[in-house]
């Protein structure tokens, strides 16, 4: 009997067929993060894939049944799914839920403004950021504009084969003396992340000239004025497509894998264990959802009571007026699906070794987030990790136990604590992530295989 926990390798675990899946799921995933670079588009991208596998607006059913797929979506930038159980409401539900923000550029409400012959764009960043690694790469400009007759715009400029794209200029090394005295917080301004966006100048216009040639662009194109810009979404996010990482293809570079690899993993779990399932059992949810990154505030979070209407619809649809949905969430189970740090070998002084997350040794579940004295996070009790534990043994899903880092070396949360505030039992179960929060971040593709598995074993349970 061995006595020792070790972390195993992915690899060195699966046979051929095995690896196979793994190849398969990561083209489906590097698909996913080409085409759903935003809120908007993952709920776009998500809602085609689950029509295809018969999920339906839940507002088109009168009434619920065991077996029954339907989904929410909330504000065209969140998305709520579940699937009909056989068992009783009462007895919980299994969720999973994801995030599908990610941070990024966003624009001032009145961006477009002109200097030294180029039209540039004001802009405020989203998220936690390194605000010099968004410095000198392509951006790609993505979202909705509105028009004064209310006609809704779509944009999207900059991944395509001939497309222009953006940029934020950086200062050249020669004349960056007093700007790398600077500690990396201050030594990029966020009032000069502005967007370079054009230099032609317009021959008619008296002033601002290059200013006048863009909107003319604009409106030609697009039908819209300066004005719009105050009610459009609007993001840029790096022009550049994920890729395979490494001589052996064994890692997935790419920008919004945290979270998106956890909110496709969810989508693909709970179609996937439909299918193999002739019987579902307890009623799955699934969540994707906003604003995670900048504290889960607004109407398309995780903190918005939207999900609780969408529960009592569920409630109210299947008969079960009866049951007390405070006590449904009592009685429930989640993962929080959102990724964690893996061991950077380039800096593992910030990680506990013994208690840190391997990039390629599975899915990582870690029982509390947060900072410091554990603030701002969410902790799992040892009953709920023990059930979460043997669902994975019994399934042969093959994950780690870890922690973010090391105390007091920084710290993180997730939507865990929304949901355990309402009675639900919850752990953090997501991929290791190297280089978060980047524009371009990397994890493996046995990880990212082996969190799909793993929120597939949960939702059968």
């Amino acid at each position: 009997m061995d006595l020792k926990y070790e972390k195993k390798d992915v690899y060195q675990t699966l046979d051929k067929k095995s690896l196979k899946d793994v190849d398969e799921y990561s083209k489906d995933y590097i698909k996913f993060l080409n085409e759903a670079k935003t809120e908007r588009l993952c709920v776009d991208f998500s809602l085609n894939i689950l029509h295809k596998a018969g999920f339906v607006d839940i507002n088109t059913k009168e009434e619920l049944k065991p077996g029954d797929k339907i989904y929410f979506i909330n504000k065209y930038k969140s998305l709520f799914v579940a699937v009909i159980g056989k068992k009783g409401l009462i007895e919980g539900v299994n969720i999973i839920g994801a995030h599908i923000d990610s941070p990024r550029i966003d624009l001032k409400p009145f961006p477009i403004y002109e200097s030294a012959g180029m039209a540039l764009l004001k802009t405020q960043y989203y998220g936690g950021i390194k605000k010099y690694q968004w410095m000198s790469i392509p951006l790609a400009m993505y979202g909705v504009v509105y028009n004064e007759k209310g006609e809704k715009i779509n944009i999207s400029i900059g991944d395509k084969g001939d497309d222009p794209c953006f940029t934020i200029t950086d200062l050249l090394p020669h004349l960056a003396k007093d700007q790398m005295k600077a500690n990396a917080n201050e030594f990029i301004d966020p009032e000069k992340m502005n967007i370079l966006f054009g230099s032609i100048k317009d021959k008619e216009a008296k002033d601002n000239k290059v200013k006048a040639t863009v909107l003319k662009l604009l409106n030609e194109k697009y039908g819209i004025k300066e004005i719009d810009f105050a009610r459009s979404d609007i993001e840029f996010v790096p022009a550049f497509a994920a890729k395979y990482i490494g001589i052996d293809k064994s890692m997935i570079g790419g920008y919004g894998q945290d979270d998106r690899v956890c909110a496709y993993a969810t989508l693909r779990a709970m179609i996937d264990a439909v299918k193999e399932e002739k019987e579902i059992s307890t009623t799955m949810v699934a969540m994707i959802v906003d604003k995670e990154e900048i504290g889960s505030y607004g109407n398309t979070s995780m903190s918005t009571e939207a999900f609780d209407m969408f529960i009592n619809k569920i409630i109210e649809k299947t008969g079960s007026t009866s049951v007390d949905k405070l006590e449904l969430y009592y009685n429930s189970s989640m993962l929080s699906a959102d990724v964690t740090a893996g061991v950077n070998p380039n800096y593992e002084e910030v990680s506990d070794t013994q208690n840190a997350n391997l990039i390629g040794c599975g899915v990582a579940v870690e029982k509390y987030g947060g900072a410091r004295g554990k603030s701002g996070g969410s902790e799992a009790n040892a009953e709920f990790v023990s059930k979460v534990m043997n669902i994975f043994d019994k399934s042969k899903v093959q994950y780690q136990l870890g922690t973010l880092g090391k105390v007091e070396r920084g710290g993180g949360g997730t939507i865990a604590f929304i949901l355990a505030n309402k009675g639900v039992d919850v752990v953090d179960c997501g991929t290791p992530v190297l280089s978060m929060h980047s524009p371009f971040e990397v994890t493996s593709k046995f990880d990212v295989y082996m969190t799909y598995l793993s929120y597939k074993a949960f939702f059968k349970e």
